[in-house]
């Protein structure tokens, strides 16, 4: 079996920055293998007017104190920033972390960023088709880049749409992210195989990652046996910091699967 690994996003929002930076040291220290934080402008829950910071900034500080953890945006709403522009400041993210840096990327769909921001919303499809021309974009100046990233720079697509998001995965990611039951894995997953199998490439490169909603316990082990080797969970803030106990959880199941 492959080996399992587990990620905890660290929401931006309801917290103070130093809440997020302890939150950060924290999951490296426990030994997430992964952090992310995600890309909007205003909080998705609680109140709607609360503390909130932006990704590619809070990015470069979680580069800067963790040590160890693949660090990323779950994702980067690709309407905000130019391609080229979302390449280099990864590839800057990449140098400072010393080569941890994970590209994640999906259309975006959060239509108040849109309106509060200036960005014109449009249809789904619309913010797909975008998608669909960046992409390209963004591998070519990661190839233009100098000096290059220092990693992998594995990029990462969130989506499941079956027609798009799911062929652009075959195409561009290097991990796939999305959640749901191991029921609806396994069926998105069908489609992705597909979609690999049209365009000749290998499934077995993309890693799966799968965001976890409510009880660690009643889908992990679902999760796992369906396909999925990276799991990860969502925090939000409490006022002013985090609590990680889910992700103590998360890593201690890790540790026990993993030992077999």
């Amino acid at each position: 079996m492959a080996t399992i690994r587990v990620g905890v996003q660290v929401q931006p929002q309801h917290a103070d920055f130093d809440g997020m930076r302890a939150a950060w040291r924290e999951a490296d220290e426990l030994g997430a293998d992964t952090i992310f934080c995600w890309d909007h402008f205003y909080p998705l829950y609680g109140e709607p007017d609360g503390k909130h910071f932006e990704a590619l900034t809070t990015l470069g500080s979680m580069a800067e104190v963790t040590e160890r953890a693949q660090i990323g945006a779950l994702v980067i709403c690709n309407s905000y920033r130019n391609p080229e522009l979302l390449a280099d400041a990864h590839r800057t993210i990449d140098h400072i972390s010393g080569g941890r840096a994970i590209l994640g990327i999906g259309a975006g769909w959060f239509q108040r960023d849109y309106d509060e921001y200036g960005y014109e919303f449009g249809e789904a499809r619309d913010r797909l088709a975008q998608l669909k021309a960046d992409l390209p974009r963004i591998k070519e100046r990661l190839g233009k880049l100098n000096p290059p990233p220092v990693g992998d720079l594995p990029i990462l697509i969130g989506g499941s749409g079956p027609k798009v998001t799911l062929k652009l995965v075959a195409q561009y990611a290097d991990m796939w992210h999305s959640f749901g039951d191991a029921e609806a894995y396994k069926s998105k997953n069908d489609i992705l195989l597909q979609h690999c199998a049209d365009v000749g490439r290998d499934p077995s490169e993309i890693e799966r990652t799968w965001g976890l909603h409510g009880d660690l316990g009643a889908v992990a082990d679902d999760l796992v046996a369906a396909g999925v080797t990276h799991l990860i969970t969502g925090i939000g803030g409490d006022g002013r910091g985090y609590d990680l106990g889910p992700l103590r959880e998360l890593i201690a199941w890790r540790d026990r699967v993993n030992a077999g």
